[in-house]
């Protein structure tokens, strides 16, 4: 038990990276990304009103506190998808996952500012290692492919920080009251304000297109099944350990695109993602001493 939440986090990973391969697949059908990111949330909150509806005689919790840390949470995942999808548009996917994948950054400050955890060279050491693989795996490294853009970086790093107050939002609700009214509110919230930015003509063709079961198998991996396995995860490990560890996700995503469709890696691309492995282990194991 003692690996418990960071196998739980990891799982969570596994399920986010394999999530990204289904949108690539829903995108190279012509399916807008932000159309994609509702509907993965959307399925996502289905799941867990039920979840809640179940639990609902056993165990309630009303407290103000909690719903406004799930707010907070529900926005800060909204404004990482809606950021991340601006910062691709604006710059490159090398550009924007890379800057979205500096959260572990913001996280460790902000931990360390409310007195949450301290800071260790450990940590420095493998936010910088997750981060130099990354990089290598995304091919940010080649200045002359990027199309970098001042809208772009500021995007991404925004992504980056919506991420950050996710985590923290979660973790906060969950210590407030129930898990599964902390998703349900979050999620709520979640789809209320990218109904805002969704093309409504698109959202509607798509419950009745052959791709619905594409969507349907994206919101269950990508939201229903993952987050009920990280938000249990993050409740037994550190803010910023659970956010290196998720980092296993663009490694998925790699990997699944390999397999299944058809991308090709470089012995760079695959020295940063053993990096990245190496690193995750190499916390995990020294977490749990």
């Amino acid at each position: 038990m003692r690996y418990a939440g960071v196998g739980l986090v990891i799982l969570a990973a596994i399920c986010w990276g394999i999530s990204g391969g289904i949108a690539d697949i829903l995108m190279n059908k012509g399916w807008d990304p932000i159309t994609i990111s509702f509907y993965r949330g959307a399925v996502g909150f289905l799941c867990f009103f039920v979840w809640f509806i179940i639990r609902f005689s056993r165990k309630w919790v009303y407290t103000s506190h909690l719903y406004l840390w799930s707010l907070l949470a529900g926005v800060g995942v909204a404004g990482n998808f809606t950021l991340y999808f601006l910062s691709i548009e604006a710059s490159s996917v090398a550009v924007a996952a890379t800057l979205m994948y500096t959260a572990p950054v913001f996280v460790l400050l902000i931990s360390f500012v409310l007195g949450i955890e301290r800071s260790s060279w450990l940590k420095w050491g493998c936010i910088v290692g997750v981060l130099i693989g990354i990089i290598l795996l995304t091919g940010a490294y080649n200045i002359e492919t990027l199309s970098a853009s001042f809208l772009g970086t500021a995007a991404g790093l925004g992504a980056g920080i919506c991420y950050a107050v996710f985590i923290f939002g979660f973790k906060k609700a969950s210590h407030k009251g129930s898990v599964e009214t902390a998703l349900a509110t979050a999620f709520f919230f979640f789809c209320v304000i990218l109904f805002v930015f969704t093309d409504k003509q698109e959202m509607t063709d798509a419950l009745t297109s052959s791709d619905i079961g594409w969507f349907i198998l994206l919101g269950l991996v990508g939201a229903g099944v993952s987050f009920i396995l990280y938000i249990i995860g993050i409740r037994k490990t550190a803010p910023s350990t659970a956010s290196m560890v998720a980092m296993v996700e663009p490694v998925t995503a790699s990997l699944f695109g390999v397999l299944l469709l058809g991308d090709q890696l470089g012995m760079i691309q695959l020295v940063g993602m053993g990096l990245i492995l190496f690193t995750i282990t190499t916390l995990s194991v020294k977490q749990s001493d």
